[in-house]
């Protein structure tokens, strides 16, 4: 699921009419300055940043006057907090709060369909409020077909003990909440709490909302930089790794990094998967072994030779890494020679300087680790392949006396920038013709019909030669 930011979100209620406290976004404490005089009076700072308990962090500040709020900003903008940097701030008007509420929209996985929720009580997460206020919280499920009633959000609200005029307002926010989920195929919307002021105005003073991954390209304007559930910002190789991944639907590439900050020496190696509980039981082993995971990547589901290629390029992008560690499923139904070629492509070209040992079980995995094997007397370090035969265990145990006969050599990437690539090299296909890649002729070429004729359009001229868009 993609979050969005709680200023985000807010733009979207007001979009179908559920009030929010006036506002504005900053980035500096100067800002904040100038945003206090428009607004008129007390105002509340929030940081904006995927964290829970932002009040208890200290990441929620009540302000009174432009001073204090200018300091206090100085504060919390530029403060790390889990992963997460705060960078911007969401300035709102305080609001004088008579009554806390509850309202949420869900997708049911057990019911397939979606969900209303309503609690007469709010201001903590909806977990905490049904184990303390069982008896305020209401939910039914939401027939796909005719959408949430305005009777029905209604006899929700009443179930609670909510009557009269306040009963028929919340009834449409819960409706307008509904419309607005279905439009951006959220696959939740929170508003907590909903707030009745002193005024009987019911305004959202916070909201929750979650974009479905595979909705995203259905709502450019909502700026989500990639369809992925993060507790960050995406670094800049999670986000070459998805402008891979969304333009290619050939096979699965999933990619996220899990060590930034790390140098030779620290046991941390780079890790390819393929399929999801294969590359957990892998994953397992090699931290069984005591080292760390500069990265988690998945390319299953019978991804081409090139898309097992960029990834591998991603993960030799991190510098440092004292290893190379491929191991997935091992009884994956894709040809594992596509595999096998994308990695031998990689290695060749960077080229490896790390051990590596690769995994590939599954279909023609014998084709597969010929492929690698006749390709180690071409790379300037160790490699091994092996089959499903062979359990991770066994493969992660090859990495490390790998590794320690390596003499704690690193992956170099500033090192690898000064290596000129390979002119030309060629390996075997399973139809017993041959693959050659010569870039010398490419510089030489007139036509370039590499970039016309490139089906899934991955080529793109830099300097007058074809290279891969990764």
């Amino acid at each position: 699921m993609a979050r969005l930011h709680e200023h985000q979100g807010k733009e979207l209620l007001n979009e179908y009419q559920i009030p929010t406290p006036r506002s504005c976004l900053v980035n500096s404490a100067a800002q904040v300055r100038s945003c206090i005089d428009q607004l008129n009076g007390e105002v509340v700072l929030k940081a904006q940043a995927w964290v829970t308990g932002r009040a208890n962090l200290g990441l929620i500040q009540i302000v009174s006057n432009a001073g204090e709020a200018e300091n206090k900003a100085k504060k919390i903008l530029g403060k790390k907090v889990g992963n997460f940097v705060i960078d911007s701030l969401l300035v709102e008007k305080k609001i004088d709060i008579k009554q806390e509420y509850y309202a949420g929209i869900f997708v049911d996985d057990v019911t397939q369909s979606p969900m209303v929720i309503f609690s007469s009580k709010g201001g903590t997460g909806i977990e905490d409020i049904v184990k303390q206020f069982p008896g305020s919280v209401q939910q039914m499920s939401i027939n796909i077909r005719d959408g949430l009633q305005d009777f029905q959000a209604r006899d929700l609200v009443r179930k609670t003990g909510i009557t009269g005029q306040l009963q028929l307002k919340i009834g449409a926010i819960l409706v307008k909440l509904y419309d607005l989920a279905r439009a951006y195929n959220a696959r939740s919307a929170e508003i907590n709490p909903l707030a009745l002021t002193k005024d009987r105005e019911l305004i959202a003073v916070d909201c929750r909302i979650t974009i479905d991954d595979n909705a995203v390209h259905r709502s450019p304007k909502l700026g989500i930089e990639i369809a992925r559930e993060f507790d960050r910002p995406p670094t800049d190789l999670e986000r070459i790794a998805w402008n891979v991944e969304k333009n290619d639907y050939r096979g699965t590439f999933y990619f996220i990094q899990m060590e930034e900050d790390f140098s030779k020496g620290d046991k941390v190696v780079g890790f390819h998967g393929a399929g999801g509980g294969g590359s957990m039981m892998s994953m397992d082993a090699i931290l069984n072994k005591g080292y760390k995971l500069a990265n988690f990547v998945d390319t299953s589901g019978n991804p081409p030779a090139s898309k097992v290629y960029r990834a591998a390029r991603i993960i030799l992008s991190q510098q440092g890494i004292d290893g190379y560690f491929a191991s997935g499923s091992g009884v994956a139904s894709q040809e594992q020679f596509h595999s096998a070629r994308g990695l031998v492509k990689a290695f060749l070209e960077e080229p490896l300087s790390v051990p590596a040992v690769l995994r590939l079980g599954g279909n023609a995995e014998h084709l597969a680790i010929a492929i690698i094997n006749r390709a180690a007397n071409e790379i300037p370090t160790a490699i091994e392949a092996y089959g499903k035969d062979d359990s991770p265990e066994f493969c992660a145990q090859r990495l490390v006396d790998l590794i320690n006969q390596n003499s704690q050599k690193f992956h170099d990437v500033d090192y690898l920038d000064e290596i000129k690539p390979r002119e030309k090299y060629s390996f075997e296909t399973v139809t017993d013709g041959e693959i050659v890649f010569d870039h010398k002729s490419c510089r030489s070429c007139s036509t370039k019909i590499c970039i016309e004729t490139c089906v899934p359009h991955i080529l793109h001229l830099v300097n007058d030669i074809p290279i891969l868009n990764i």
